[in-house]
């Protein structure tokens, strides 16, 4: 291959792969998995893996008998940079989920009257019910349900069935129509 038609990446490769073959082979995976355990994915681990022995190669200069602390010191600052990625990029997503509630007054105000509804509702059912749905309505599951309420955990089921159905029932009487399910 002559010069003029190499690409700028292939400019900047060494010409002898002999001696970076023996340190991927001996390095790739333990660097991986230092990543993966900064970044708690395993996935993104490799990826990452793979761009730091992309710097390696094209870091001739890195190659030696300090190769290994090379990769080391590269590989965490790699995990560092991908948790603050992360993190910048969870910010972002929280302020534009902020930026995205466009409800007008009128909704607001259903809103509010739904939840007010549904709270004087619950008011009205036995204590055991309305503790029922509101502790399944935080995602608790059957057996999270039955260790926080002392039920048997094979009466879940059941007594949440009957403890929506009540609530049903007390909210068409009141109300004349079901909740809305979103």
């Amino acid at each position: 291959m002559n010069a003029p038609s190499r690409s700028l990446d292939q400019a900047a490769l060494p010409e002898d792969c002999s001696a970076f073959e023996p340190v991927f082979q001996a390095y790739y995976e333990r660097t991986a998995r230092l990543i993966a355990r900064l970044v708690n994915d395993p996935a993104c681990a490799e990826e990452l893996a793979v761009e730091v022995f992309w710097k390696l190669w094209r870091n001739p200069q890195a190659h030696g008998d300090a190769v290994g602390g090379w990769l080391y010191r590269t590989a965490v600052r790699a995990g560092l940079y991908e948790l603050r990625r992360q993190a910048r990029r969870a910010r972002v997503a929280h302020l534009l989920r902020l930026g995205a509630d466009r409800s007008t007054p009128e909704d607001q105000h259903a809103a509010n009257q739904q939840q007010e509804h549904v709270r004087r509702v619950l008011a009205t059912m036995p204590p055991h019910q309305a503790e029922l749905l509101l502790l399944r309505s935080q995602d608790l599951s059957y057996a999270e349900l039955a260790s926080a309420l002392n039920l048997n955990p094979a009466s879940v089921g059941t007594l949440l069935s009957r403890a929506q159905q009540a609530f049903r029932k007390e909210y068409v009487k009141r109300y004349g129509t079901k909740t809305n399910r979103r």
